[in-house]
C-alpha cells in the first residue's frame, strides 16, 4: 500500500515510524513532513490544512490510504473530502472531529448523555462572561472554544487573571475567531492522565495511559506549551480507575456520537482529571496527542496499518492488540523562549549518537544544506524505553545528552512532577 501520512510533528514522525515497520506498507509519503521524517518517508510540498491540494495530490500520485493527523485539516473536513474522492482515509469526518474543534459541544455532548466534567458555562459576549467571573470567584478555567494549538487554556489563581484572559481571547482575538465563543468552568483537582482510544463508530480501545508535561519549565511552572514530554503508562491510573473510565466515559463518549449522527473513527484524545469524585473529562482531542503518541506508540507491538484499516472498516472488535510489557518516556527539546519568541535555524548536534539508545522524533526541524537544524519551537522528542517508568526516564536523559543546538531548553523533572 502506498500511505500518506498529513502533518509535520513529532507525532507524525512517530506514526511514520510505527508505519514504516508495517509489511503492508510499500510507499510512505508525508505533508509536508520535517527533517527527521524525512529519513523514513518521501516528504511532499504540501500544506497540512490545504484540503483541496491533499485530495489532489493524493488522487494524481494514487495513494491506497491517508492518515489524517493533525487538528486543523480534521477539522476542515479532509477525511470528508478524501473520502469522497474515492481515497480511504484514517480520521474522524468534520462532524465528529467537531468534539475538538468546539469545546462547547463536547461540554454539552457530556451535559446531555452524563459523562462526568467540571460544572461550566459559555459565553459569546465579554461582559456576561466578567460578571461571571466575578461570581464564581477562582481558581478558575478559562477556555477558548475552538482550535487554539493546545494553548488556548488558562487556569487562573485569581479573578483578575481570568478576566485578563478573557478579554485576551474574546475582545483581543489572541486565538483569532477560536477565542470567539468561551467555555469557562470550574477548577477541577487531582493528577491529570490522558487516555488514547482508538475508534471505528462503535467500538473503543483504550491505549496504554499517558501523562503530559504541559507547562514549560520545571515544577509546573511558566506558561502552557504543547507539551514538554511525556511518560507512559502513570502510576496513578490503577486497574480500578481504567474500568470506571471505561464504563463512565470512554464508552457512553462514543455511543453518545453514534447517537447523535455523528460517529468517531479515528483516534479519541480522552484529557482526564482523577478528582477526589472520580475521573472526569477535562478535554476531548479528535486525534493522537503530540507528545503523547511518541511514548504510547513506543510501547506498541502490532502492527499500525492493521488498527487504521480496521478503524476504518469499523473492525476494531476483530483485531487482538498488543503492548510491550514495558515503560516510556518521552523527553521534549525545545527552543529557547518556546512557546513564547524563539529564534530559528540553529544547527542539531549529536542526533546520531542519541539514536543509538533511544529513539528519537523530530517535531520542528528541517535539512538545510545536508546539516539537520531547528525550524519549530518543539524541536526533538527522545524517546526511550525501560522496564520500569524510572528506568524509562533515566534512559530518556542519559539518551538526550549527546544532544545540543543554541539556546537548547528541556525540563529536568519529566515523570517526576506529580
Amino acid at each position: 500500500m502506498k500511505v500518506l501520512v498529513v502533518g509535520s510533528g513529532g507525532r507524525e514522525h512517530a506514526i511514520c515510524w510505527k508505519l514504516k515497520q508495517s509489511p503492508k506498507v510499500t510507499g510512505l509519503f508525508c505533508a509536508p513532513g520535517n527533517g527527521g521524517i524525512a529519513q523514513l518517508a518521501q516528504c511532499v510540498d504540501v500544506k497540512a490544512t490545504d484540503v483541496d491540494g491533499m485530495v489532489k495530490w493524493a488522487k494524481e500520485n494514487a495513494m491506497d490510504f491517508v492518515v489524517v493527523a493533525p487538528d486543523d485539516p480534521l477539522a476542515l473536513g479532509m477525511v470528508d473530502a478524501l473520502e469522497e474522492a474515492g481515497i480511504p482515509a484514517f480520521g474522524p469526518r468534520a462532524n465528529a472531529a467537531v468534539i475538538e474543534a468546539s469545546k462547547a459541544f463536547s461540554k454539552e455532548l457530556m451535559k446531555k448523555y452524563h459523562i462526568p466534567t467540571a460544572r461550566y458555562e459559555t459565553f459569546t459576549q465579554l461582559d456576561k462572561a466578567l460578571d461571571y467571573i466575578g461570581e464564581q470567584g477562582a481558581p478558575i478555567v478559562v477556555k477558548a472554544d475552538g482550535l487554539a494549538l493546545g494553548k488556548g487554556v488558562v487556569v487562573a489563581a485569581t479573578v483578575d487573571e481570568a478576566k485578563t484572559a478573557a478579554r485576551e481571547m474574546m475582545e483581543d482575538k489572541k486565538f483569532g475567531q477560536s477565542g470567539s465563543t468561551v467555555v469557562i468552568e470550574e477548577c477541577m483537582t487531582g493528577p491529570e492522565v490522558t487516555v488514547l482510544a482508538f475508534a471505528d463508530g462503535e467500538h473503543v480501545y483504550p491505549m496504554p495511559a499517558s501523562q503530559d508535561h504541559k507547562r514549560a519549565y520545571d515544577g509546573n511552572r511558566g506558561p502552557n506549551t504543547g507539551g514538554m514530554g511525556a511518560i507512559s503508562p502513570p502510576p496513578q491510573y490503577t486497574p480500578e480507575i481504567a474500568q470506571r473510565c471505561v464504563d463512565e466515559i470512554f464508552l457512553p463518549t462514543i455511543a453518545a456520537l453514534k447517537a447523535e449522527g455523528r460517529p468517531f473513527q479515528g483516534v479519541l484524545y480522552f484529557g482526564l482529571m482523577l478528582t477526589p469524585d472520580g475521573p472526569k473529562v477535562v478535554e476531548y482531542n479528535a486525534r493522537f496527542g503530540d507528545p503523547e503518541c511518541q511514548a504510547v506508540l513506543s510501547l506498541l507491538d502490532s502492527d499500525l496499518m492493521d488498527i487504521f484499516t480496521a478503524c476504518r472498516e469499523g473492525t476494531l472488535d476483530q483485531l487482538d492488540l498488543r503492548w510491550k510489557d514495558s515503560a516510556a518516556c518521552c523527553l521534549v527539546l525545545a527552543s529557547g523562549g518556546y512557546p513564547l519568541d524563539y529564534r530559528k535555524g540553529f544547527p542539531i548536534s549529536g542526533l546520531e549518537e542519541a539514536g543509538k539508545s533511544a529513539v528519537v522524533f523530530h517535531a520542528g526541524t528541517a535539512e538545510k544544506d545536508g546539516q539537520i537544524v531547528t525550524s519549530g519551537g518543539r524541536v526533538l522528542g527522545v524517546t526511550a524505553l525501560g522496564d520500569t517508568l524510572e528506568q524509562a526516564i533515566d534512559n530518556a536523559y542519559a539518551a538526550a545528552k549527546p544532544i545540543s543546538f543554541t539556546d537548547m531548553h528541556f525540563r529536568t523533572d519529566i515523570g517526576r512532577a506529580f
